[in-house]
């Protein structure tokens, strides 16, 4: 076995994909982007949906990419985000192109789900948080509409699977991606099949289940006649946030930190041995989702980067684009704590005129809105780190003091949402590496073949590779009154208490 391996990781992002090389030589993990693209929804007439065949493309872009850069792999790894899914004929055709999760066909979905199963029972089977996007509701609202997909389905692949699949020839999923499906028992890593058939859902369709860092198998000769790549397609921990919280750089046993996932999504959670499935866990709507080395990721998801990156794009279809340093410098000179809202409000999630929203939010809250795109951007990244503040402080009542965060993914690149989270929080934050994700993909299929033991020798690693940046708090008493307010945040009209300043 050579001194050095290299690997590749293929991350598939809401917005984009990126591909990057690692190169570990035992002791660290050097990384080198390759490729990197825009990804989006595509509007059909079926609804909101997913472009699969060209993400595929660019996953073989970025093979070809490596081979004209006269790397040999060792492994290729491929992490996205969660609940998504294609339907595959007996064939193994697709079906049809896989919806996206911000797709409105699940709206009353739930109400039909707890007609079958109560949400009590729903929990205390998945652990999982109860989102509108969860693939449970989505096959519902598949089931609903008589979808003929569903009907002539022979299987069902997550996003990482489908991709695999094309790669391999082999249809498995990974513990990490089916757990967000809230048809999967975290605890025995299994599929609650008792559930699926309550919901009158056809368990046939459900892959066989693998751990994070299994071999599935060679890239199939057509593809590697194609790109000019041979190598192993490994399932490294193929939900993005699982890679993403693998390459937290803890050293030792420690258990006294949280993280905090940001990128599109912000996931405030800590790692746990075994899934909290109590009453007060489900009235919080906290989420067990399958880790690395049978861990279990406790943590609430919130709203995260969206807002702004939506923001972002409507500032650009009106003549102003800007890059993250510009907008970084608008954002700090405008005035701190003016106005907020609460990034969790129903609509934040879905597209749209975004600031237009912010601005509707503030004036039904009786706030200023704000009044240039420097203070949009302050309002949101401050809203933000209370919104993290506020569930950490529920993480903290269900499993105990948290001392330190650490945030890592792209949020770790923006230091005014770093430094307002550590304020907000009044804890330290240690931010980075940004590429988690893409490093601890890569650590899992380092893993995978005997090059790494543990998660703790992984996490060793990704310490001395990337050494993060410490934020301390600051400005106490300024941020607790904001909290205050924050806390009395309501947006309807008959919302009593101005803030101080309107």
């Amino acid at each position: 076995m050579p001194a050095t391996a290299d690997y590749l990781a293929i991350d598939l992002g809401a917005s984009s994909g990126r591909a990057v090389l690692g190169a570990f030589d035992g002791a660290r993990l050097s990384l080198r982007e390759v490729h990197r693209f825009a990804n989006g929804p595509i509007e059909l007439p079926t609804g909101l949906h997913w472009d699969a065949h060209r993400l595929f493309g660019e996953v073989k872009h970025a093979l070809s990419q490596t081979r004209r850069a006269g790397v040999t792999l060792a492994g290729v790894g491929i992490d996205t985000w969660g609940v998504d899914y294609a339907l595959l004929s007996a064939a193994g055709e697709m079906l049809g192109p896989p919806h996206h999760y911000r797709d409105p066909r699940t709206r009353g979905m739930m109400a039909q789900a707890f007609r079958a199963a109560p949400r009590e029972r729903i929990y205390s089977r998945t652990g999982i948080q109860f989102m509108a996007l969860n693939t449970l509701y989505q096959l519902l609202a598949d089931q609903r509409a008589a979808d003929a997909q569903l009907s002539a389905a022979a299987s069902l692949l997550f996003t990482p699977d489908l991709l695999n699949y094309w790669l391999t020839g082999i249809q498995r999923s990974e513990h990490t991606i089916a757990s967000t499906s809230q048809l999967f028992d975290t605890a025995e890593r299994a599929w609650a099949t008792d559930l699926i058939d309550a919901l009158s859902l056809p368990r046939s369709i459900f892959p066989q289940a693998a751990p994070a860092g299994t071999v599935l198998g060679p890239i199939c000769a057509e593809i590697a006649r194609e790109t000019g790549v041979r190598a192993p397609v490994i399932a490294p921990a193929s939900h993005d946030t699982a890679s993403a919280v693998a390459a937290v750089p803890v050293i030792g046993n420690r258990n006294d930190w949280a993280y905090v996932s940001s990128g599109t999504w912000s996931l405030v959670g800590r790692e746990i041995p075994a899934p909290i499935r109590t009453p007060q866990a489900l009235a919080a709507n906290f989420t067990n989702e399958c880790g690395m080395q049978n861990t279990i990721r406790f943590h609430k998801n919130i709203a995260g980067l969206w807002i702004l990156q939506e923001c972002q794009r409507e500032w650009e279809s009106h003549g102003r684009p800007y890059t993250f340093e510009e907008l970084h410098a608008l954002a700090a000179a405008a005035p701190p704590l003016a106005a907020l809202i609460d990034p969790d409000d129903p609509p934040f999630s879905e597209f749209g005129d975004m600031p237009a929203k912010i601005r509707a939010f503030c004036r039904r809250t009786r706030q200023p809105p704000p009044d240039s795109d420097g203070a949009m951007t302050r309002c949101i990244l401050e809203s933000l780190a209370l919104r993290t503040r506020a569930v950490l402080g529920t993480l903290e009542s269900l499993t105990g003091r948290v001392a330190t965060i650490h945030l890592v993914g792209g949020g770790a690149h923006n230091p005014l949402l770093c430094q307002f989270t550590a304020n907000a929080a009044a804890r330290p934050l240690l931010a980075g590496p940004i590429e988690a994700t893409a490093a601890g993909n890569l650590m899992c299929q380092a893993f995978a073949h005997g090059r790494a033991s543990s998660l703790q020798e992984i996490r060793a690693v990704i310490a001395a590779s990337f050494r993060p940046i410490r934020y301390e708090p600051q400005d106490h008493h300024a941020w607790s009154e904001a909290n205050g307010r924050f806390q009395h945040l309501d947006a309807s009209p008959a919302w009593p208490l101005p803030f101080r300043g309107a």
